[in-house]
């Protein structure tokens, strides 16, 4: 969903709500929106529902500051170079790549895992560091998340957090897809699951010069806390590159490039030519 109350201040940043929500979707349902459902699972009231306030740099003054956030909700944010994850600095390398998660209210990071071409554009793509769900024995930074000693196994657990704190005291634990990465007795509690890291990781695919995000799959499960952690909720956010903005794309920035590529050839060409020439009228 396209961001609301865009406001720009005097110190190049600009401020804007990220609404959530989901819009109903007939052909990939086996019902309709009157239908009557008995469920068990809790709800999720997302609509009509905004993250945010984000506060982030223009870019203005400083280039590598694009789309960095400087506040979150009227808080200043301390993480150094954190986005959204919605776009990047441009002219990205293949550092990683840091993003802030108000779904479990922390900054996490992505590792470059290779390059690929998507209707005609270059991307680099970046899944999720497996250290963002290690146990805290491993990953010191997830300590804080360790706040039950008997289901986090004295907090040995890999593979789930803790977010009662970021979700209003509610018993929730927030995982990869089938417990992905996490310690093995997460999949043996629970029959069905079978963590395949080619379809239950997270990544993100991102042009690298004006570094916009042309599709990502973000797939977190949310789990009841118990003496078992038990799935409750799949998300699978989706994105993806249409063929009129990629078209767009290519003609606004990568035939120019392009162009500007061979220019540059063709200047060296005859640079080269006119020193070979003037060497010889010399002689």
């Amino acid at each position: 969903m396209p961001k609301e109350n865009i406001t720009a201040y005097s110190n190049n940043t600009i401020s804007f709500l990220l609404p959530a929500g989901a819009i109903f979707e007939p052909t990939m349902s086996v019902g309709s929106e009157d239908d009557n459902i008995t469920f068990l699972n809790l709800g999720v009231a997302y609509n009509d529902t905004y993250d945010g306030p984000y506060n982030v740099f223009t870019g203005k003054d400083d280039i590598t500051k694009v789309a960095v956030i400087d506040r979150w909700n009227g808080e200043r944010f301390f993480f150094r170079y954190n986005t959204d994850a919605s776009s990047f600095p441009p002219f990205l390398d293949k550092k990683p790549l840091y993003f802030y998660s108000s779904d479990i209210c922390r900054s996490v990071s992505a590792e470059y895992t290779g390059s690929m071409i998507l209707k005609g554009i270059e991307l680099y793509r970046f899944a999720l560091n497996s250290l963002t769900l290690a146990a805290p024995t491993v990953n010191p930074d997830n300590q804080c998340y360790c706040t039950d000693p008997v289901i986090t196994r004295n907090c040995t657990s890999a593979g789930v957090l803790d977010i009662s704190s970021c979700r209003g005291g509610l018993p929730i634990y927030i995982s990869l897809p089938h417990f992905l990465y996490g310690s093995p007795y997460l999949t043996q509690e629970v029959i069905g699951l079978n963590p395949i890291e080619e379809e239950h990781f997270t990544f993100l695919d991102i042009e690298p010069v004006r570094t916009f995000s042309s599709s990502c799959l973000p797939q977190v499960l949310r789990n009841v806390k118990d003496y078992t952690i038990f799935p409750l909720l799949w998300l699978n956010e989706t994105a993806a590159l249409d063929d009129a903005t990629a078209d767009m794309f290519k003609a606004e920035l990568t035939s120019r490039v392009q162009m500007l590529e061979t220019v540059q050839v063709t200047l060296m060409s005859l640079g080269s030519v006119m020193f070979v020439l003037c060497s010889l009228a010399a002689c």
